[in-house]
């Protein structure tokens, strides 16, 4: 989840905090015995007891914390070119994100534009990033070198990924789901590498344009309820939403959707006997009798156990069975984003089942029969729990562009689903949005004070 961000500007704010923090004692005055305060010089009383030994805490361990940060602190012209390197990474994702939009769209023709533009900004990102940490002094690179690892970890998978995508792109024989699913991978790490830009500011006292907000808010919480003939199923979603890159004319916002799915798991066999389970005296008779639901990220496994008999009539309606059995089956659902719609792609795998039972499950309408059914149970779901037009405020739906959905496992083996995407706020309406998202955070605070406090009564 996304957490909030707070930073300091590069003026002597930032070090007047820094002695604060680092050295309480460096701004009061030391008493000597008897409660004198200590003023003179070494031996005439000043911070020395008799003995001739300083008490409390040394000066140079006082002012050990302020110095560290003093070091790493930028320069003017150090946080100039940072600067211009956040908005050459800001190019970069909104390059990408053009890109992703072309291939959503199927558009080949604007994906190969797109290609090349791409690949320009990403390595244009690369070098103002190498720039700005050669020329780091050598105090700032022995106290930011986590930082500096961590980053050229990231450059390294960028490199690698936009070989891929460029690659595919330019092929015409690759699959749009290729190149869709090398994007995401992309800009995943994209905005990695950005965040650790951003921490790197953090650490050498680099405001950005960022600093007049809070970069992260809470988003109310959904509840939602989902009936299959007599069984329903419950979810309950929460959700981040946060402040992202100023591009010309508009500001950028990600937002990240979690839903707790495992009520449906809870209830995957009642689920699938109510969409499943069918008794003709002259055809098919299909009992669910177990059905679990796992996770297997960024997929999900279903796996179905169920009775299956069919009969045949003749003459006066005389039933007679022509088959009988047991079987087994596994459905992998795997999510995905297609034209801006979630969807999932099932697909059929392991089966444990003997004779024409087992023929019908692997290659036959009843493999096919419990595949589309549980995915369309699964979806039902997941679509009414992942609403996000529902709990975003109404000033951020004029430009969503969805870019990840994926089931994960939390404890205990427990299933909720992500869905993540990136906004479009047009600079005139950005003060509007966060006003909304400040209210209804603080609507969502006094809801949950108010509900603990008639708790508690």
């Amino acid at each position: 989840m996304f957490g909030s961000r707070s930073r300091t500007d590069g003026s002597g704010t930032a070090v007047l905090a820094a002695i604060l923090l680092f050295s309480p004692c460096a701004l009061l005055a030391q008493r000597g015995p008897g409660g004198a305060v200590g003023g003179g010089l070494a031996g005439g009383g000043g911070l020395s007891g008799p003995t001739g030994i300083a008490s409390g805490l040394d000066t140079k361990d006082d002012l050990k914390g302020f110095h560290e940060v003093l070091a790493l602190q930028a320069s003017g012209p150090q946080i100039l070119q940072y600067n211009t390197m956040l908005k050459i990474t800001a190019t970069a994702t909104a390059e990408l994100r053009n890109l992703r939009e072309a291939a959503a769209k199927e558009n080949r023709a604007e994906l190969k534009n797109r290609g090349p533009s791409l690949k320009q900004a990403v390595e244009a990102m690369r070098n103002a990033n190498s720039e700005f940490l050669e020329q780091l002094s050598d105090a700032q690179k022995a106290g930011l070198k986590e930082n500096i690892r961590r980053i050229a970890r990231l450059d390294s998978q960028l490199a690698q990924q936009l070989r891929a995508l460029d690659g595919q792109v330019a092929l015409a024989r690759a699959s749009l789901q290729q190149i869709i699913a090398s994007a995401q991978e992309l800009d995943s790490t994209l905005a990695s590498f950005q965040s650790e830009q951003l921490d790197l500011g953090d650490e050498m006292s680099i405001a950005t344009t960022m600093t007049d907000q809070p970069v992260s808010f809470h988003l109310q919480s959904l509840k939602s309820l989902l009936r299959f003939e007599n069984q329903s199923v419950t979810t309950n979603t929460v959700g981040t939403i946060s402040k992202g890159a100023e591009l010309a004319g508009h500001s950028t916002f990600r937002f990240e959707l979690e839903a707790d799915l495992s009520d449906l798991q809870q209830n995957m066999t009642d689920v699938l006997r109510a969409e499943l389970n069918r008794s003709d005296s002259c055809g098919e008779e299909i009992a669910v009798q177990t059905a679990v639901l796992t996770p297997s990220s960024p997929a999900s496994l279903a796996v179905a156990q169920l009775h299956y008999e069919r009969w045949a009539c003749f003459g006066r309606g005389m039933a007679n069975e022509m088959a009988e059995g047991n079987g087994t089956i596994e459905v992998k659902l795997t999510p995905a984003i297609k034209n801006g719609s979630l969807c999932l792609v099932p697909e059929i795998g392991k089966v444990d089942a003997q004779g024409l039972v087992g023929d019908l499950l692997r290659s036959g309408s009843l493999g096919e029969a419990v595949r589309d059914k549980v995915a369309e149970s699964v979806l039902n779901v997941l679509l009414q729990a992942t609403d996000y037009k529902t709990m975003l405020p109404a000033t951020a739906l004029g430009s969503v562009m969805l870019q990840r959905l994926g089931f994960e496992g939390s404890g205990a083996g427990k299933l909720s689903a992500v869905l993540e995407g990136d906004i479009a706020v047009s600079d005139d309406k950005v003060s509007s949005l966060i006003s909304q998202l400040k209210a209804a955070e603080a609507g969502q605070v006094k809801r949950q004070t108010v509900a603990g406090q008639t708790s508690q009564r």
